[in-house]
């Protein structure tokens, strides 16, 4: 009976204590200590709208600059509690520049709604949200933080509303726009710290980027998140060391060729073959179809990519985390991409070029450079022959005959480009030089059909 009694006074106490603990917080909230810079207006969802004041000498500063009125929102007794542990990790000061950031997301899919969403329970005050898109309900596998309510709002929107409910004091923008060169003075202008491309569109990302690397903003880019499963293999890197990312592969491509852009872009991607295929699109006959006659938007995809849901989840996790640090000006060292080939792409590409000019008097026509060679020969052909039957996979003894190796043009009549060369042994070049395609379509047909779909495969990797 006595131990009943302790028991009893034990839960009485506690509940005592809770409730206590909720008048006081209560009593917080309705008096407003604490809020000496951010007076709230409740619209009809209950979220906290910043007055223009705020707006002007809080939420617009950027660049880390930690004076007035962006301290005296960390002074404020709930914020800094919200804040707490980000503070304690970064120190109030790096907490003040993660806080007075701008950050723009563009494409708010899988990816870009959880990297949005940890920026704001981080604390960053002012945020973009672009997408022209509408949640699906099969998109809700890998979205943040869309419901069943939210199928049919637009993405913006629906981030909009909801992070208001987790942090108020943020400001909070939200654009249902597609990016192009009409939008990109509204989406970029503003000075942001930082662009978030969660684009997955080609046309788009490269626009995107290029526009970014134009007016000096930084930008951090998210590859080809769909088609994998493995979380140990995702880096972050310069978009010149991304491997096995088809996506950052025409990225990288377009962006040189177009725009001259080198690299100098970080982007997040995995070092995994994507495990499947995109799906083929079939139209309401339940045939297949082409793609491209039932785009909405021209340039924009209609198959579909498999997609397991965490790992776009990851990839927003870490680009968030890659942002936040580097407006917290918080010192990291990322693991080094490690390529140990690099010297063979390039002896490969020489060869070509001297091979080109023996043949041809002139290198003016090989179009590739050593990044190409390392996709034809790796990607293309396994590092092998053209002519093994059964191409294997890259090993130790591809490097141990790369004496015997080299690329030539399978059509002498184009230049030597991506879609245009092949890896031969010097013997079976020196063959191939000596004949004609329609030799080779005639007498091979086996080996000519399979060339011919290898080289597809590299014009629909590398189209415009």
């Amino acid at each position: 009976m006595e131990e009943r009694l302790k028991l009893v006074a034990l839960l009485g106490g506690g509940a005592i204590l809770g409730s206590v603990s909720t008048l006081f917080l209560l009593n917080l909230l309705k008096s407003g200590r604490g809020r000496k810079c951010v007076q709230e207006e409740r619209g009809p969802l209950g979220a906290g709208v910043a007055s223009e004041k705020t707006e002007n000498s809080f939420l617009h500063q950027s660049n880390g600059n930690c004076q007035g009125s962006s301290v005296d929102l960390l002074e404020d007794e709930i914020v800094s509690e919200q804040l707490t542990r980000n503070i304690q990790f970064f120190g109030l000061e790096s907490q003040c520049k993660v806080t007075t950031s701008y950050v723009v997301i563009i494409g708010l899919g899988g990816v870009g709604s959880h990297a949005a969403s940890m920026l704001l329970r981080s604390g960053v005050g002012r945020l973009l949200l672009v997408d022209f898109d509408q949640v699906s309900l099969s998109s809700l596998n890998r979205h943040a933080i869309a419901t069943r309510a939210d199928v049919g709002t637009p993405k913006a929107h629906c981030l909009k509303k909801h992070f208001s409910l987790i942090f108020p004091e943020s400001h909070i923008d939200a654009k249902v726009l597609l990016y192009d060169e009409s939008s990109e003075d509204e989406i970029l202008s503003g000075n942001p710290d930082f662009v978030l491309d969660c684009i997955d569109n080609i046309d788009t990302k490269v626009s995107l980027l290029a526009a970014c690397v134009r007016r000096g903003l930084k930008v951090l880019s998210a590859t080809g998140a769909g088609a994998r499963a493995d979380p140990t293999r995702i880096r972050v890197a310069d978009l010149r060391e991304s491997t096995n990312d088809p996506l950052s592969r025409s990225v990288r491509h377009r962006l040189r060729k177009e725009h001259g852009i080198e690299g100098g872009i970080p982007v997040v991607f995995s070092l995994e073959k994507p495990k499947v295929k995109l799906l083929p699109f079939k139209g309401p006959n339940g045939e297949e179809e082409n793609p491209s006659d039932y785009q909405i938007v021209p340039g924009f995809r209609v198959r579909i990519i498999p997609v397991m849901g965490t790992i776009p989840a990851i990839f927003g996790q870490i680009m968030a985390s890659y942002v936040i640090t580097q407006l917290a000006e918080f010192s990291i060292h990322t693991e080094p991409v490690v390529n140990l080939d690099t010297d063979h792409y390039r002896v490969l590409h020489q060869r070509l070029i001297e091979h080109e000019e023996s043949i041809f008097g002139t290198a003016d026509q090989v179009l590739v450079d050593v990044e190409e060679v390392r996709y034809i020969a790796k990607e293309l052909w396994h590092c092998r022959s053209a002519r093994e039957p059964f191409a294997k996979d890259v090993g130790r003894a591809m490097w141990r005959s790369i004496n015997e190796l080299m690329l030539v043009r399978w059509d002498r009549t184009q230049p030597a480009t991506v879609c245009n060369l092949i890896l031969l042994k010097f013997s079976e070049a020196d063959e191939h030089e000596r004949t004609t395609l329609d030799d080779v379509k005639e007498k091979e047909l086996e080996f000519f059909t399979r060339v011919s779909s290898v080289l597809q495969r590299a014009r629909d990797d590398f189209a415009p």
